[in-house]
């Protein structure tokens, strides 16, 4: 009977069956990704490709930990037979060799695979719902990622601290999965960002952009571009426009002019287009929001009161931005990496990490029967962190009692439902969180 007991545990415990690791990022994907980019390890070394991106994305994890800590406490070496390991200095010259390529790569075989199983069934009036919104990321001061990045500068006219990175990602507003992102120097502007992501959009979506991204160019090409691939955004407050049909007090159906700029970018967009304007029946206090813009002008379909309530599901793009930068990266000012293509390995890191921890909320988010937004990040980010470290260091017989404890008390994970706000939502006052002494010009 013993004997029987140890096999059921060494097979529970098996690896293969209990890592986050393994169970939702297969070596085949990885394998995929470096044979795609021509990465893959040739030589035996102790520190092979496949574990460098173990490494990579384990640093999107273990943002408080030194990266030699993370290879040792996860067991991600290869240790000869005489005894010796890898040594601190190997783990740059091993990230160096296998760039940010594979990492990229590998970003879009998992978030196309988990955004098409996580995602399918959530849906708006028949329409699944995204955003698309930017942020920014400080990176390291040196000369090579000064001149790449480059510096952002503010209405005094002066530049940024640190050389700053922009990124702009799609994300699904109902399990916060990021779908696709593109980044690079801050130089790029959102809307330069946001047109490449036009293609990884699916049909039958909404996509909510913030205000900044209103475009004549951007939201006409947008709808054109799949079947019922729709927009919204708000209305800004020097909009011109005409109203050409009115559904009831506060639905109508605009027509606004086309800016020659514009035109002379895009010969096709013609001198004028038109959109469904929705404004909000009562404005509280002079920052409110006066309406919002969008592509639906089915009436039938989409109601006007729906139209407005659905605008604030935009905020989860935000809140998803909150959970990287806070949790993720642990509220640090810089990413780790010191040259270009580091960053860009780093990042890509970093947002397969997010959509692993991600997928693993959705799971939990189904055996407890509620919404993956109900589900706290911070327990999932630690629930796979413990995991892992268990599957590296802990004996077999400890483990399923670990797990199965942990798995089975899924209320620990469960957020209170949200509480309506006592006052309407305002236009959020521009202000930075720590005050940092500029010293560039």
């Amino acid at each position: 009977m013993l004997t029987n007991w140890l096999i059921d545990t060494e097979t529970f415990a098996a690896p293969q069956d209990l890592s986050i690791f393994q169970r939702e990022l297969p070596l085949e994907w990885i394998e995929q990704a470096l044979a795609t980019t021509d990465k893959a390890s040739i030589r035996r070394r102790k520190l092979p490709a496949e574990l460098v991106v173990w490494l990579v994305i384990g640093l999107g994890l273990y943002r408080n930990r030194p990266i030699s800590e993370v290879v040792s406490k996860l067991d991600l070496k290869v240790v000869s037979e005489a005894g010796e390991s890898v040594a601190p200095s190997a783990i740059p010259q091993a990230r160096q060799r296998l760039t940010s390529q594979p990492l990229e790569e590998l970003f879009k075989i998992t978030s196309g695979h988990w955004s098409e199983r996580e995602d399918g069934n959530e849906v708006w009036n028949g329409l699944q719902l995204f955003s698309i919104d930017g942020t920014t990321l400080r990176c390291a001061e040196n000369k090579e990622t000064s001149t790449h990045f480059g510096y952002i500068s503010n209405q005094h006219k002066k530049n940024s601290v640190y050389p700053v990175a922009r990124l702009c990602a799609l994300m699904s507003l109902r399990s916060r999965m990021i779908r696709d992102v593109k980044f690079g120097p801050c130089s790029n502007g959102e809307i330069t960002y946001a047109k490449q992501l036009i293609d990884s959009v699916p049909r039958n979506s909404l996509t909510i952009f913030d205000s900044c991204y209103f475009s004549a160019e951007l939201m006409t090409v947008w709808h054109k571009q799949a079947t019922n691939q729709h927009w919204l955004t708000p209305l800004k407050s020097n909009t011109r426009y005409r109203i050409i049909e009115q559904y009831s007090d506060n639905d109508f159906l605009i027509e606004m002019p086309i800016s020659p700029q514009a035109r002379k970018k895009n010969p096709d967009l013609g001198d004028t287009w038109q959109a469904r304007l929705v404004t909000y029946p009562e404005r509280k206090e002079s920052n409110h929001l006066l309406g919002v813009l969008s592509s639906l002008t089915d009436t039938t379909a989409y109601s006007a009161q729906a139209i407005l309530d659905v605008y604030f599901e935009r905020w989860e793009i935000e809140n998803g931005y909150g959970e990287i930068k806070q949790y993720q990266l642990d509220e640090n000012i810089l990413l780790r990496s010191q040259t270009v293509d580091g960053v860009y390995q780093e990042v890509w890191g970093l947002l397969i990490a997010y959509n692993l921890i991600r997928v693993e909320i959705s799971q939990i988010a189904k055996e407890a029967d509620v919404s993956p937004l109900r589900i706290s990040f911070v327990m999932a980010l630690r629930y796979i962190q413990d995991e892992l470290m268990w599957c590296a260091i802990a004996s077999p017989g400890t483990i399923p009692k670990k797990l199965k404890a942990m798995r089975e008390n899924v209320k620990l994970f469960i957020l209170p439902e949200k509480r309506k706000r006592p006052k309407s939502r305002t236009v959020r006052v521009s202000k930075t969180r720590y005050p940092i002494k500029r010293r560039n010009p």
